[in-house]
């Protein structure tokens, strides 16, 4: 029997950005998250939860500096009501953001957050939500990373998949780590004063 969360009202998709799924840049597993990632686009979409694409601003130089072609959100956006982009300059999707507003605002108390850096920004934004007080789920097929490299005299190389899991583990057992993405299921947030 497949893992399934109770409905969610928000998806937060973290930095799909074409630098790190597309090309020499991206990541091991991008075609597998491009796939779950818009699944879980359309299917939010379709439910009437809040769909917030996070877009990195990377520093001058990096493959994610504004303007360039590694800037660019993956996935289409349906700007609107139910449907926006949040831009940010730190790890944390919401520091520095509107994105706290914005869940506020619309009422949501649940979310679903992927897209990468596993063990950076998606740890760091499931973490703030958790403070905040949200129900944070992480499906565990929903969220990549890079390898990480070996350190001489230290460790030899770390996979992906392995960093991914570690990271999901570290945010403890507030959140839910073992939804797989086809399992989250949404629906509407009811506006505050509704």
């Amino acid at each position: 029997m497949e893992n399934r969360a109770d409905p969610v009202e928000a998806l937060v998709v973290v930095d799909v950005q074409t630098a790190f799924v597309t090309g020499e840049g991206a990541l091991p597993e991008a075609d597998r998250l491009v796939d779950r990632t818009a699944d879980l686009i359309v299917r939010a979409r379709r439910g009437g939860a809040l769909v917030v694409h996070v877009q990195n601003d990377g520093p001058p130089g990096a493959d994610d500096a504004p303007g360039t072609p590694g800037w660019g959100l993956h996935h289409p956006v349906r700007t609107g009501p139910t449907e926006t982009v949040v831009r940010k300059e730190h790890d944390d999707g919401f520091q520095e953001t509107r994105l706290g507003a914005l869940l506020t605002g619309a009422g949501v108390r649940s979310v679903a957050v992927c897209g990468l850096m596993s063990e950076m920004c998606v740890q760091a934004t499931a973490r703030t939500a958790l403070a905040h007080g949200y129900r944070v789920v992480l499906p565990y097929d929903a969220h990549a990373t890079h390898d990480v490299p070996a350190a001489p005299g230290i460790s030899e190389a770390v996979p992906a998949a392995v960093v991914a899991r570690v990271a999901a583990w570290a945010l403890g057992s507030d959140a839910e780590v073992t939804v797989p993405a086809a399992g989250v299921t949404f629906t509407a947030p009811v506006p505050p004063g509704r």
